[in-house]
């Protein structure tokens, strides 16, 4: 069964979505990220996605304050990303109660560095994150396109211990136009023991029905949660 994990993007400690990863494209739906992280936990979810919007912007964790927030108010299983460049910034997420990390920019600039926390922290807390556009690992809030091929950048690190892949496909991402359904089956195809974890696009529960049938182990969703395209009792009922 796949595993369900809305997501919290938070821009000057508001939760907010964007388009495309367009920062020009932000829509703010509510003041208080640990107040909906409450609900969700309320309503039956396990896990929690939570991306420093100004983090991966700046390049350095921001709102470290608003995750301590969330991790001390719930007792939700957190993945922390964005901003996480250097040891301290690790330490800060790990420090303000994330259960997990999700490193994506790190992997494709300094390569030993995330190996570096690869090692010291394991592979149950660190969520490899591998965004795509045109076939590219986009790096820096999308906001630059690496060199770096999708299934031969994965290759690298699962060979190493990675277990989890956070994949989001830029193009589809705060778009509710479906997600990238095929390029996660390939992505499945070539790794079949990668914990996979399918982002971007989601628009309904019929999306989340098709990710699982593909049988990709988890899918991280939130735009369509705050849209009111999903109605998350009746999702937790099928899927929980």
């Amino acid at each position: 069964m796949i595993e369900l994990i809305p997501a919290i993007d938070i821009i000057g400690g508001q939760c907010v979505r964007l388009t495309k990863g367009d920062y020009d494209q932000k829509t703010v739906y509510r003041d208080l990220p640990a107040e909906i992280a409450k609900e969700f936990e309320q309503m039956g979810f396990k896990r929690l996605h939570v991306v420093d919007l100004d983090g991966a912007k700046s390049k350095h964790i921001v709102n470290s304050e608003v995750l301590k927030g969330i991790t001390r108010q719930t007792s939700l299983v957190v993945d922390f990303g964005g901003g996480i460049k250097t040891d301290a910034d690790i330490e800060t997420a790990f420090a303000a109660g994330a259960s997990m990390v999700t490193v994506g920019s790190i992997a494709v600039t300094q390569p030993e560095l995330f190996m570096s926390w690869l090692e010291k922290y394991g592979a149950d807390r660190m969520i490899l994150g591998a965004d795509v556009r045109q076939g590219k690992i986009s790096i820096n809030g999308w906001k630059e396109d690496s060199s770096e091929d999708l299934l031969p950048f994965l290759r690298k690190y699962i060979d190493a211990g990675v277990k989890y892949v956070l994949c989001t496909e830029i193009s589809k991402d705060g778009t509710l136009a479906g997600p990238a359904t095929d390029l996660y089956k390939e992505v499945m195809q070539a790794y079949p023991d990668c914990h996979l974890i399918a982002s971007g696009g989601v628009s309904c529960i019929d999306d989340i029905r098709a990710l699982n049938v593909a049988g990709i182990p988890a899918v991280v969703f939130g735009k369509a949660i705050y849209e009111g395209k999903i109605n998350l009792h009746e999702l937790i009922q099928e899927f929980q």
